[in-house]
């Protein structure tokens, strides 16, 4: 996965973690796309400041993954979750078919 998208993610998953400021720079940078001194004049701080914010948060982003296995965890529960759906899939007759429904309903909404 490309490292911007990666971190794009983290920052979806430990946003709340970072203060205010560091969320409004780090969403300027990875997921509205502006440059180092776009960020600094709308932030109204200089280049170097936004570009340290963003390095020490890349650090804490990656640590906290590295800790906690959030975005891992996530990826892991999709893949289980088309497979059960995917199973599902394949019982479908005409007889099961609202049950079934029903039952990837349930899942698709609530895991």
């Amino acid at each position: 996965m490309e490292e911007r998208i990666r971190l794009s993610i983290l920052l979806d998953i430990y946003g709340e973690l970072l203060t205010e400021k560091q969320r409004n720079v780090l969403d300027l940078y990875y997921n509205q796309d502006l440059s180092l001194a776009e960020i600094a004049e709308h932030t109204s701080t200089s280049r170097q400041a936004v570009y340290d914010i963003i390095k020490r948060c890349h650090m804490l982003l990656v640590h906290y993954e590295d800790k906690l296995n959030l975005m891992e965890e996530k990826k892991n529960i999709e893949e289980n979750k088309k497979g059960i759906i995917d199973f599902i899939d394949s019982l479908y007759s005409d007889k099961n078919a609202e049950v079934l429904d029903k039952i990837k309903n349930y899942i698709m909404n609530n895991i």
